[in-house]
């Protein structure tokens, strides 16, 4: 019987909620599959510093690189907000990421059927079904850039710098290109090279890894402003999306809101050699923290996208999706309630996909 490795990092806010919930789900689904799961448990963001000083421990890095995967939580809270900004909870995500060497960001943006009329979107503009895959640079860019505050001319001004090199554009775009192929073929990169010299650089090796290596995938191209508006007047074009780790940030939280709630979608980071790790791309909600009321089912989700992309059981992710679907149906969170369905708590929430698995 096979067995894997989970690192565990609960995170802050409803971030020790909502896995949980993912952790019963993923048993469960290991009985019904036939395998076997371990988990250790770390300390990542506020939480981390809370009891370490740091919000990365060194122990944190060692435990997700001995494992098969790592499932996270959540990040941050105004707890954490008075200090400075390098030594924030989310110092701690941008780190593991980078420990990792998990350049890739894939958030898919589905939308259940049960939720179709929880979409700010009209149902006419939707169309039939809705499926895009934002495929995010996660290791370069702006948020790794060199950064600063100065004095300018008398007064304090503050400086953030995006570059990108092209081998790190050229192992994204390759990313976006594998995961078009396997779908419908069709790639749109994202970019503002109508402005920004990287942008120029990014769409230029886009281009030539499309031309050289890819000849069946269909390229396009789209400035960043574009698609944001595209993505609300006609999502239906998209198939998949590669960008930058900024614009990927933006637009998938944006695509996010087509499926009805950012607490539906799952994401997951992904390198060359060490393992994956899968989160719900929402934040930690210290606001309902505590209260059983938020939401599992993007973390639920994160974990169906472990078992494809990390741990070789597509069936179990499979199983996963199909009882969330079945799930929403029946019962919704406060979040995505909606008249002549229950409203359940995480936790119930959490009970309902196992029984339906």
């Amino acid at each position: 019987m096979q067995n894997y490795r989970i690192a565990v990092l609960k995170g802050d806010g409803i971030g020790p909620e909502i896995v949980e919930q993912a952790q019963r789900v993923l048993d469960c689904t290991a009985k019904k599959f036939e395998f076997t799961v371990a988990y250790t448990t770390a300390l990542l963001g506020g939480c981390a510093i809370d009891a370490t000083g740091t919000a990365l421990p060194q122990e944190t890095i060692d435990t997700c690189k001995a494992s098969d995967a790592v499932l996270l939580g959540a990040v941050g809270g105004p707890k954490w907000d008075v200090l400075p900004g390098n030594q924030r909870p989310e110092t701690g995500l941008l780190g593991i990421r980078k420990a990792l060497g998990l350049f890739a960001n894939l958030r898919p943006a589905v939308i259940f059927e049960p939720l179709r009329g929880a979409s700010p979107i009209r149902p006419d503009i939707i169309g039939s079904s809705l499926d895009i895959m934002v495929v995010r640079e996660l290791t370069g860019g702006i948020y790794f850039g060199e950064r600063g505050t100065k004095q300018v001319d008398g007064v304090e001004a503050a400086y953030d710098t995006e570059m990108y090199s092209v081998p790190e554009i050229e192992r994204i775009a390759r990313v976006g290109f594998d995961m078009a192929r396997k779908r419908n073929g069709r790639l749109c990169s994202v970019d503002k090279a109508n402005v920004l010299d990287s942008s120029r650089l990014w769409r230029k090796t886009v281009t030539r890894i499309g031309e050289e290596e890819y000849p069946d995938v269909a390229l396009s191209h789209m400035y960043v402003d574009n698609c944001a508006m595209q993505l609300v007047r006609n999502p239906g074009q998209f198939d998949v999306i590669v960008t930058s780790n900024l614009f990927g940030d933006i637009l998938s939280d944006e695509a996010s809101m087509i499926s009805g709630s950012i607490g539906m979608l799952a994401s997951a980071s992904l390198g060359a050699e060490n393992p994956g790790m899968y989160e719900p791309i929402h934040g930690s909600a210290p606001d309902i923290a505590g209260q059983g009321i938020a939401n599992p089912l993007a973390t639920i989700l994160s974990v169906a996208m472990m078992l494809r992309y990390s741990l070789n059981q597509p069936q179990a992710a499979s199983a996963i999706e199909a009882a969330v679907d079945a799930a929403l149906r029946q019962a919704r969170t406060p979040d995505l309630k909606e008249e002549g369905l229950k409203t359940v708590s995480c936790e119930e929430m959490g009970t309902l996909v196992c029984e339906l698995l």
